[in-house]
């Protein structure tokens, strides 16, 4: 169980690292830039903390998928960017799968 808490702690330090990625402006705001790379850092350390107990294949697809439709959301509710029916069905298809590989999974 503890290696699922550590891929949440990856996914939403992986979040903010994206977000904080879209204003530092191309690495010219010094605080976000720097906010980014920190915590991307962090998640990658969380994420490998994960790779003990998960398979990497499992892990990295719950991590890469939750990431892409945070992000998504984040950006459609807080940045204003466009959401299309498409668009929304496909990221509910992502958090379908995520749900799918850790509803198949062995580990605790």
């Amino acid at each position: 169980m503890l290696a699922w808490v550590f891929l949440i702690v990856a996914i939403s330090l992986e979040v903010i690292g994206t977000i904080s990625l879209k204003f530092s402006n191309g690495f010219t705001d010094w605080r976000f830039t720097v906010l980014s790379l920190g915590v991307y850092g962090l998640s990658f350390w969380f994420l490998s903390m994960t790779l003990r107990i998960i398979p990497v294949g499992t892990a990295y697809a719950v991590w890469a998928g939750l990431g892409t439709a945070s992000v998504a959301l984040i950006g459609w509710l807080f940045l204003k960017e466009p959401m299309t029916a498409v668009k929304a069905v496909f990221l509910l298809m992502i958090i379908a799968g995520v749900i799918g590989l850790k509803t198949i999974s062995t580990e605790s």
